[in-house]
């Protein structure tokens, strides 16, 4: 992905001023997602036919697993439940876009939510979860 891409999804996100857990805003950030994950992988329009199916399935399916563990007191297990669901789908991915692209999905997600949560600190000054950021160091 080119700078200035990377730059303008960057601003996209920085659009949406605080973003906390409000409906609205998670569509926004979901499409945001999904053309951040797009420019990443570089799907092929027969590749993407293929793959958002399924990769919404996948997400469907982290959510509810990350939703059952909020009402469980064991963080390991619930951790567990989210890798093993990862590796359910790293094989279905890998069959439509390969094993490099693969890894290029598990990677941009993780820097999606970086670039995300920096995006959310940047505008409150705040840590994402309503504590100020100094107090945290």
């Amino acid at each position: 992905m080119t700078m200035k891409k990377f730059f303008l999804i960057l601003t996209l996100i920085g659009s949406f001023g605080t973003l906390k857990a409000q409906d609205d805003h998670w569509e926004k950030v979901q499409a945001l997602k999904i053309a951040f994950i797009t420019q990443k992988l570089e799907l092929n329009s027969d590749e993407a036919q293929k793959f958002w199916p399924v990769y919404n399935r996948y997400e469907t399916e982290i959510r509810q697993v990350m939703k059952d563990n909020k009402s469980s007191m064991n963080v390991i297990e619930g951790e567990e439940k989210i890798l093993n669901v990862k590796k359910k789908y790293q094989i279905e991915f890998s069959r439509i876009i390969g094993g490099p692209k693969t890894n290029t999905l598990f990677n941009s997600e993780r820097e999606f939510r970086g670039v995300l949560m920096r995006q959310l600190k940047g505008k409150d000054g705040k840590d994402g979860k309503g504590r100020d950021d100094k107090k945290q160091q």
